[in-house]
């Protein structure tokens, strides 16, 4: 692959990551939730999904994967309720630190963090779609396949931890500065971006329709 045409792929990538969509929401609320560090967890749940669907594309099985409409739009709504779910239950447990030892509030495992990010990831299963129409552009024909894929592949998922450590750092660094009544706002903010990135999820299910 020539630099030309792998700087007109990550130009092309920043142009698709300009806008905010579900993952990054999360990343954020995340983020201001429960700390940047916490948070890298839920950054690498969503960065996995993101290479499966790309080994997927990669495999073929992107035309498996579009023919199943009955299981897409099912993987696709259960990710919008999920996320629905999480929102309103960052909502309602926002509130005032409560006296006591740092630990007397409780936290969302790793794991758990790590899950998040990888069902709203995986609850887009169109994303293998998207790799599968966005990677032939930029692989030449006459030059093996594979090493083509992994560049380009490898390139996606650093802009994409990139694009989500920026997210997840400026938010927790808001929130750090932030105490009281105005944590909780926060809080609640954090939870509202949950929801809006179940509307983007569901809006995009509807438009693909």
């Amino acid at each position: 692959m020539s630099l030309d045409v792998w700087l007109v792929y990550v130009a092309t990538v920043l142009a698709l990551m300009s806008t905010p969509g579900p993952s990054q929401l999360l990343m954020l609320a995340n983020s201001g939730a429960h700390r940047f560090a916490r948070s890298l967890s839920t950054a690498a749940g969503d960065l996995s999904a993101n290479i499966l669907q790309m080994l997927a594309a990669g495999f073929g099985l992107a035309a498996i994967i579009a023919a199943s409409g009955t299981a897409l739009a099912a993987i696709k709504w259960a990710g919008v309720a999920y996320l629905i779910w999480l929102g309103v239950r960052m909502i309602r447990k926002a509130g005032p630190e409560q006296a006591g030892p740092a630990h007397a509030r409780s936290n969302p495992s790793l794991r758990k963090l790590y899950m998040q990010g990888f069902l709203t990831s995986a609850a887009n299963p169109k994303a293998v779609v998207f790799f599968a129409a966005l990677f032939p552009q930029f692989i030449t024909a006459h030059q093996a396949f594979w090493p083509q894929f992994l560049i380009l592949s490898v390139t996606y998922v650093v802009m994409d931890g990139l694009f989500l450590s920026a997210y997840g750092a400026s938010a927790s660094w808001i929130a750090n500065r932030f105490r009281g009544s105005a944590k909780i706002w926060i809080e609640r903010a954090g939870g509202s971006f949950m929801i809006v990135a179940a509307i983007l999820l569901g809006v995009k299910s509807v438009s693909q329709q």
